[in-house]
């Protein structure tokens, strides 16, 4: 069953580098729209975006 939007929205910036990281985390930081140091993202606060920035924790900062 699908929640209703709630309009809620999270901001990530990366700052770490994929460079010598698993490819898993490089393909999640493209699929958080990140792929270069210093990028910032605001996204849908959903389970799902908050797993993707979870696994890439210590690449990405949430901005407050």
């Amino acid at each position: 069953m699908a929640e209703a939007k709630s309009g809620k929205t999270v901001t990530v910036e990366q700052v770490g580098s994929p460079l010598r990281r698993d490819p898993r985390q490089r393909k999640t930081l493209v699929g958080l729209g990140l792929n270069k140091m210093n990028r910032r993202r605001t996204l849908e606060d959903t389970p799902a975006v908050r797993g993707m920035i979870k696994k890439v924790g210590h690449l990405v900062r949430v901005v407050e």
